[in-house]
């Protein structure tokens, strides 16, 4: 039977026989009442007690114990109302739990799916298409225009733009020609490429990012629950007050009386109630939280680690800058330059083109295009010839420009597009991959929630992690990082004894995300791997959700806390009158709902707070 179905059965079952009973009672058969409510204990009693007595065998002492004692107390003095309220509490909280906590995470299988699958072996003239895991060490393999590296190797032949974000982070193609060694895992854009395999695909990258999120998830200590935190000493006290009513009174039903009003309902509310409150809050802001423990650790989170591209950057590299040389205007390069990369798709003319746009400048229709993968592209615009792309192409297509070029990006830091017109050195084209708009803020509100430490991770360049760690305001930056490597920088810092937040959108985050306390995930860049990975998902692209997240977060547990106080209090002076004789076990039972009615009411509050000044609804920090 699924666990969601037998969660609801259990309370379900309870209710009923609850009711079937009254129905008999208020029908004149009090005895036959008896019965009903007799049978129902046992339905719904029986499979508590058994799952009680496994926990304890295996060292596990919950909140669920005195609730047990109370229904097999109920069970063996003949007392099944009072026995079957508290089977209906106990379930009812353990079913609220389970929706709460319920998460599916499939970032395995979602990895492992989107691994390569098929290889196209060179055996001398033929091509044979074999499974990726048949491929050996010194093969010849071919990569065909849109499809993923399949293993670890080295180019002998060809030359495209490989995109390598998924792996590195890194948001610019890289060249891919001979000698250039690639990873599983990278996407080849245009340009069949040849590669020398150098490692099986078990051993390969994108094989081993798989295993790294795998043994993560597995190694990650499952959070303990609030209620069974505070069982550990709330249990022994009403055994003590219990065993003393039995022991001055001599009656076991007084005993019994004890062990009802005792029920830990207030545990076994409190907390999940708050936690769908908490859980549905942030759903309102567009950020899902998979599971209830996430909220506990984002209120417990004092270190956030961000990745860089896509995060803390817009993920895409934007126009930053253009030098023209005479007789040309900025306005002419750019116009050339859009104009002879709009029908290509990788991130540089899409750049360009935005930049026109932006402009409100109307590309021609450029003609005889010729595209070099990789390295750029050349063709006629308004009659001229315009080449645009990589300082080795101008070279190669107008070597008159190229001196002159090479001079034009002398200490100039970034990502560069050479532009020559007529075979003239026309001006460069400085990309940068920029900070988000107002990330500044969303950093001082995590300050201002006393999360001092921020770091940066990235898999770019160690010289740019540290320059947008700088351009953001962070002083803590690591670059040249592969999945493993941020993984090991996420457990250091655990090992410290720092309660980590990781935030990242891509699939080379995914395994830091598994190893954080919590990871937090950008759905929008990095689709459904990071965001399985992940704890909590931010719907949009918004790192400004980030500081709520850890508000919300904060807030739940409060209410939670606070509810249950409350009611743990409520309940300790219901034992003592207990104790004293004053109520007995059926009229116990009914005043424990009370109590759990008002921990409900309180608990509900974590739905409802608004957030706190610093976080107003304002529009999110997206993409533009």
């Amino acid at each position: 039977m699924p666990a969601r179905t037998a969660a609801v059965l259990g309370p379900a079952a309870a209710f009923a026989f609850i009711l079937a009973g009254f129905g008999v009672y208020l029908a004149g058969l009090p005895a036959k009442a008896h019965l009903v409510w007799t049978v129902g204990l046992y339905v719904a009693g029986l499979p508590i007690i058994i799952r009680t007595l496994r926990g304890m065998l295996r060292g596990v002492f919950a909140a669920d114990l005195v609730a047990t004692l109370a229904i097999a107390g109920a069970m063996a003095l003949d007392q099944p109302l009072a026995g079957l309220v508290v089977a209906l509490m106990q379930t009812g909280g353990e079913a609220l739990e389970h929706y709460a906590e319920r998460r599916a995470s499939r970032a395995v299988r979602e990895l492992e799916a989107q691994a390569p699958r098929i290889a196209h072996r060179i055996d001398g003239d033929r091509i044979a298409d074999i499974k990726a895991e048949e491929v050996r060490v010194g093969d010849l393999v071919l990569v065909r225009p849109g499809e993923m590296v399949p293993c670890d190797g080295v180019v002998t032949e060809g030359s495209a733009a490989v995109d390598i974000a998924r792996i590195t982070g890194e948001p610019v193609p890289l060249h891919g020609t001979v000698g250039v060694a690639l990873r599983s895992g990278s996407l080849v854009l245009d340009g069949p490429l040849t590669l020398q395999v150098h490692a099986l695909a078990s051993e390969s990258l994108y094989a081993r990012v798989v295993e790294l999120v795998r043994t993560a998830q597995a190694s990650k200590a499952p959070l303990q629950r609030l209620a069974d935190r505070v069982a550990i000493w709330f249990t022994p006290v009403t055994l003590v007050v219990c065993g003393g009513a039995w022991a001055w009174s001599g009656d076991p039903v007084r005993a019994l009386a004890v062990l009802v009003v005792a029920t830990p309902c207030p545990l076994i509310l409190a907390t999940p109630v708050a936690i769908i409150g908490g859980i549905n809050r942030a759903a309102r802001r567009r950020i899902i939280i998979r599971h209830g423990g996430a909220l506990e650790s984002l209120a417990a989170v004092d270190t956030v680690v961000f990745d860089k591209t896509g995060t803390l950057t817009l993920g895409h590299p934007e126009v930053e800058s253009i030098e023209a040389l005479a007789p040309w205007t900025g306005t002419d390069i750019l116009l050339y330059a859009a104009a002879i990369e709009q029908g290509a798709g990788h991130p540089l003319a899409r750049s360009l083109t935005r930049a026109a746009a932006a402009e409100g400048l109307a590309l021609p229709r450029a003609m005889s295009v010729q595209e070099a993968p990789g390295r750029g592209v050349s063709g006629q615009v308004d009659h001229r010839h315009v080449t645009v792309g990589a300082l080795s192409l101008v070279r190669e297509r107008a070597p008159g420009a190229a001196p002159a070029l090479d001079h034009l990006r002398q200490n100039r830091a970034g990502l560069h597009a050479y532009v020559a017109v007529d075979g003239i050195a026309a001006g460069l084209i400085t990309f940068a991959d920029r900070p988000r708009p107002g990330i500044h803020a969303v950093l001082d509100d995590l300050k201002r929630l006393r999360l001092t430490r921020l770091v940066l991770l990235s898999g770019d360049h160690a010289d740019t992690a540290r320059e947008v760690a700088r351009a953001v305001g962070l002083t803590e930056a690591a670059g040249d990082l592969l999945p493993a490597d941020k993984v090991a920088y996420v457990q250091r810092l655990r090992r410290e004894g720092r309660r980590v937040m990781m935030v990242g959108d891509g699939i080379n985050d995914a395994p830091a995300l598994s190893a954080a306390s919590v990871g937090v995930a950008l759905a929008e860049h990095g689709g459904g791997i990071a965001a399985e990975a992940a704890d909590v998902v931010l719907l949009e692209n918004d790192v400004g959700r980030v500081p709520e997240a850890v508000a919300i977060g904060r807030d739940t547990m409060r209410i939670a806390r606070q509810s249950l106080g409350a009611g743990l209090g409520l309940s300790f002076a219901a034992m003592i009158v207990a104790a004293l004789g004053y109520i007995p076990p059926t009229i116990g039972a009914l005043l424990q709902e009370m109590i759990d009615l008002a921990v409900i009411v309180n608990a509900l509050r974590a739905a409802a707070p608004p957030l706190k000044a610093a976080f107003p609804e304002a529009a999110p920090l997206s993409t533009p």
